[in-house]
């Protein structure tokens, strides 16, 4: 009898964990609402204060980890809890985990840890393209200077047959007229 009672209460309890899992929804707000607790806790502890501003920045972050929990946030279902996880650096790094109805998130320096990791990696990526965009500036110019030597040379070319040509036909009126000289000296005698 003591068996079967607690089989009862053990299957009891989980159909009510699989019943109570939170949703992805629920996941997502709990950690925005961990993410507002830690801006807040950042901007008094950098004495930013409140003010028009301040709550403009602190909104501005907030949308901006918003969205990009909306993209990246994926969640694993284990039938009786969940977790998220977000992927980082190609590692998923779990944010929650959701048991009884309840989300459990990071401590704020976990957050801190996952938010300066995320920023480092979005800088990396900026200076990535940054530094891509200032070598195919390079390149540009580089193949700018090599047409513009192409150009030159051609002309240089140019001039250079040009000169030929009329030192060419100098020599050939030159040589006409010694011929001519030559011949009216050869008439004179």
């Amino acid at each position: 009898m003591k068996k079967l009672l607690i089989i009862i209460i053990l299957l009891l309890l989980v159909i009510i964990m699989v019943v109570t899992r939170p949703s992805k929804a629920a996941h997502k707000e709990a950690m925005m609402e961990a993410v507002k607790e830690f801006v807040n806790d950042e901007a008094d502890s950098l004495g930013l204060g409140d003010n028009v501003l301040t709550d403009l920045g602190k909104g501005i972050v907030n949308k901006t980890i918003e969205k990009g929990l909306n993209m990246k946030l994926e969640m694993h279902d284990y039938l009786i809890f969940n977790t998220t996880y977000v992927k980082l650096k190609g590692e998923e790094q779990m944010l929650s985990v959701g048991l009884l109805g309840h989300v459990f998130t990071f401590d704020s320096q976990m957050l801190r840890e996952k938010l300066e990791e995320a920023a480092n990696e979005k800088a990396l990526i900026k200076q990535n393209e940054r530094e891509l965009r200032e070598l195919e500036k390079e390149k540009k110019k580089r193949e700018k200077e090599l047409a513009k030597e192409r150009r030159r040379a051609e002309k240089d070319s140019i001039r250079a047959a040009k000169r030929e040509a009329k030192e060419r036909r100098r020599a050939e009126k030159d040589s006409i007229r010694e011929a001519k000289r030559l011949e009216r000296e050869a008439q004179e005698q």
